[in-house]
């Protein structure tokens, strides 16, 4: 990989055609002005002047944070993709007034959650990998983006989550205060009712005869805690690999290599440990880097692993995320081998049930159990970062995809989301931009429904109560504008082909009037379709290849003409006028650059180096109060 940081001259194109604005475009034109509507009539129905959320005086345990901040953070990516200034301006109000909210409640410290899993962390930071998208200029974010993610590297003396000599994280619950080595009744509080529904997390607890645990029993609890402070409350899981979003976000701010090192560096312990488990992931690795260390040896029954909660998807997710985030800093798709090895593993476990073909998601002391359909979901993300023949085959592979096309997945959820794009994408579905496009804004009228007719007492709100009417939803776009799947939803970064900037605003996401369509896409190249509504006005648009600049254009072929335009940089402009409709051909070198958040235009005469920290005195004795892990 090359860097390409110097600002060069941008290759301009300009197309010629003209003609009647296709259905796609007018429907992505009419999502995109709903979404402008309705994202700042959510924010007044359920914020205060200042951002902050109406609701109870207090809030205890370690949960919620994470859901304040994910009824907000499609917002900036929005933005990014080309809503509108208000909806930026009130996606930094938001990330403000929650973070400040939430440290009264007493979740926040230093602006991160005091201590989380990564499922979760990954749902709330995910907020401020966007905002970077939007605007990667903002002093604070950079100073939160080093601080953040020196709560992992071992820089930290504060927060000592990192053992570099072992490469785990020292508990599967961590954040800015450190590692939560003891769990306590408190921080569990508010979850007791929600995990009554889900299976035990471990199969000897006192009077659990069931699959579950009566959580809100006193003396069931209270069992339940002491063998989750024995068993899982120190030592790495997989879950944490999610902590490498994180600390790429860093590295795209500065592109210092220290942060680069520690992702490869903690992939590659999982990698070992996998290995030494012959090949199956170990979800448990004690303070002593020993796999099963405070479970009687057994590689499974950890932390969010392959028993409890919710089995095989943590695991996967996790790594396919670390796996797409090395693969970043690098250029090497042999990254995502970890995550491949599991997907083939649990495939290779399949059984024939009903007439289709099942994979387990879960083992339990007498082995693999809960057999279900395997969804495409992480595979889909493989291939479209890697474009690669045998991520291809792991999709192709599964069957029922003609179901796929039933699953729209338009609020980047659901069993399986980018299933309906691939189906589209592979050459079926033919409707998918406008079904997509019409049932994205379908879902944006009933979300403004469930608004209007919204009686709920602020202190009967749920934690998610927000969450469920979010009207800002970006899947859709984030499909046919940028050609990926939407973002892991807990935790990944944008992973796509295309991104755009307005020239003219200088400010990212699509101009005012302009649609963007990203089909055909084949190894090395896709075929782009811009139109431009305006019947009055021409307007510009820069692609950028990557969401990071990471990939590079190699040349362009518009519709119509007789040779190839060559490019050769990450980015070139294409003049739009009044009534454009054109199409070009692309194709591209992948992972040519080394990535980063900057733009085209640089960050003009703004400082915004971070401040240095003071670091505070620690004395070693301080941090007694932790058990003795070495």
């Amino acid at each position: 990989m090359r860097s390409d940081r110097q600002r060069k001259a941008t290759p301009l194109i300009a197309a010629t055609g003209t003609g009647a604005p296709p259905s796609w475009a007018v429907w992505e034109r009419r999502l995109i002005d709903a979404m402008n509507e309705a994202g700042p009539a959510f924010v007044e129905r359920y914020t205060r002047s200042d951002g902050t959320l109406i609701w109870r005086d207090d809030w205890p345990g370690m949960d919620g944070s994470d859901d304040a901040y994910e009824s907000f953070h499609t917002f900036p990516l929005f933005y990014a993709l080309g809503g509108s200034e208000e909806i930026h301006a009130l996606a930094r109000m938001e990330w403000d007034a929650i973070t400040w909210q939430f440290t009264e409640y007493g979740q926040v410290y230093r602006e991160f959650d005091a201590y989380y899993d990564w499922m979760h962390h990954g749902e709330s930071y995910s907020y401020l990998y966007y905002l970077a998208l939007a605007n990667p200029y903002v002093l604070k974010d950079r100073q939160r983006a080093a601080r953040f993610a020196a709560f992992y590297t071992g820089e930290d003396p504060e927060a000592p989550n990192y053992d570099p000599d072992l490469r785990l994280i020292r508990s599967p619950i961590n954040g800015s205060r450190g590692p939560r080595l003891e769990m306590s009744r408190e921080d569990w509080s508010t979850h007791r009712d929600v995990l009554r529904h889900y299976i035990a997390p471990f199969e000897d607890i006192p009077g659990v005869t069931t699959e579950r645990a009566e959580w809100c029993d006193d003396e069931i609890f209270t069992s339940i805690l002491d063998l989750m402070n024995a068993r899982m409350a120190c030592g790495d899981v997989p879950l944490n690999l999610t902590a490498t979003s994180q600390i790429v976000h860093a590295f795209l701010y500065s592109g210092d290599e220290k942060y680069r090192r520690w992702v490869l560096d903690y992939l590659a312990a999982w990698e070992e440990r996998t290995t030494a488990n012959f090949g199956i992931m170990p979800d448990n690795v004690g303070l002593n880097g020993h796999i099963g260390e405070y479970m009687d040896g057994k590689w499974w029954g950890g932390y969010y692993g392959w028993r409890w909660p919710h089995g095989a998807m943590n695991l996967l997710e996790s790594s396919v995320i670390a796996g797409m985030n090395a693969a970043l800093l690098t250029g090497d798709t042999g990254r995502l081998e970890l995550a491949r090895s599991q997907i083939d593993l649990l495939w290779s476990l399949r059984r024939e049930e009903e007439g289709e073909s099942r994979v387990p998601h879960r083992h339990m002391d007498a082995g693999w159990s809960d057999y279900r359909p395997m969804s495409p979901a992480l595979p889909i993300q493989l291939w479209s970062l890697s474009e690669a023949d045998e991520d291809l085959e792991r999709i192709l592979r599964l069957p029922g995809q003609e179901r796929w096309e039933a699953d729209l997945a338009v609020r980047g959820g659901g069993w399986a989301p980018g299933a309906a794009w691939l189906r589209w994408m592979r050459g079926g579905f033919p409707g998918f931009p406008e079904a997509a496009l019409a049932a994205s804004y379908a879902e944006v009228l009933r979300q403004m429904e469930q608004i209007r007719s919204d009686r709920t007492p602020p202190q009967e709100m749920y934690i998610q109560h927000w969450i469920d009417r979010l009207p800002v939803i970006c899947a859709t776009l984030v499909e046919l504008t940028t050609g990926a799947p939407s973002p892991i939803y807990h935790g990944g970064l944008l992973h796509c082909r295309v991104r755009w900037f307005d020239p003219e605003r200088r400010r990212p996401g699509l101009p005012d009037q302009v649609a963007a369509l990203v089909e055909g896409l084949r190894p090395g190249g896709f075929t782009l379709r811009l139109c431009n509504l305006d019947t009055v006005q021409p307007h510009r648009l820069i692609a950028q290849a990557g969401a990071f600049g990471e990939h590079s254009f190699v040349s362009v072929l518009p519709d119509g003409a007789a040779d190839r335009i060559p490019i050769g940089a990450r980015r070139f402009e294409i003049a739009l006028p009044p009534g454009a409709l054109v199409s070009l051909d692309v194709e591209t070198l992948r992972f040519a650059n080394t990535p980063c958040y900057e733009t085209p235009w640089g960050p003009g005469d703004a400082d915004v180096r971070p401040i240095g920290l003071r670091q505070p005195e620690v004395d070693p004795g301080a941090l007694l109060f932790f058990p003795d892990w070495e």
